[in-house]
């Protein structure tokens, strides 16, 4: 790893919660220990079920961890971007993946294998409360996904990932809209656990209910909660 590399990975590595608390020396080695790997869009890090044990942090880029069932169908389980890390549960317990991770935007990705981890967490106890910290946090979210399939319509579900896509991307709020990229059906309905088809009903109410605008190449998307 270059100087330049180095200093950039120990800024990202402070920036993630399980590291905040690092000194200087142990951020340095830190980075020093993490291998480099950059991916292009739509390469696959890693396939659900792989044996593998290494911790990624994304240095640049997007990254989706997916989910696909036998006929090839996608559900997309969330995504990764600048700061954010994967691959925890088999770091921790040795097991296989349980999700497919593939580039959505060219990456450039930190690796730091499991033994170097461990080394680090001997020396710095403070991360394993982090991380599950982080991992409590990641569960939360899981029940979220859960509560939503379990309790609301495909089109309450349309609109509230329509808007928390707005609020991870800080959208511009205009009129008490959010303004946001259009999304094709195939990504809204891997995202949400649904078919094109019923996506393509589900945009049509909200279209009707003024919930969400067409507007050129964007969504215009309602800043209010609709049944959640």
């Amino acid at each position: 790893m270059n100087y330049s590399l180095l200093e950039e990975g120990k800024h990202i590595f402070q920036a993630i919660s399980i590291f905040k608390n690092l000194s200087d020396k142990h951020l340095t080695l830190l980075a020093e220990n993490c291998k480099i790997l950059r991916k292009k869009k739509e390469d696959v890090v890693f396939y659900q079920s792989d044996y593998s044990s290494d911790l990624y942090i994304v240095f640049e880029g997007c990254l989706k961890a997916s989910l696909f069932n036998e006929e090839g169908e996608e559900f997309i389980i969330t995504c990764f971007k600048k700061g954010d890390f994967f691959g925890e549960l088999s770091l921790l317990d040795g097991e296989t993946r349980s999700a497919t991770i593939i580039v959505e935007e060219d990456a450039t990705l930190g690796v730091l294998s499991r033994s170097k981890f461990l080394e680090l967490i001997k020396n710095e106890p403070n991360i394993a409360i982090e991380m599950l910290r982080a991992l409590a946090q990641r569960l939360r979210k899981t029940d979220a996904i859960v509560s939503s399939l379990a309790f609301l319509d495909v089109s309450e579900r349309l609109l509230k990932l329509l808007q928390e896509i707005a609020k991870s991307e800080n959208a511009e709020i205009k009129n008490g809209f959010y303004i946001i990229r259009k999304y094709t059906q195939k990504e809204l309905a891997s995202r949400i656990g649904s078919s094109r088809e019923a996506i393509s009903k589900a945009m049509k109410i909200l279209l009707f209910e003024k919930l969400v605008i067409e507007e050129g190449k964007n969504f215009l998307v309602s800043t209010i909660q609709k049944g959640f």
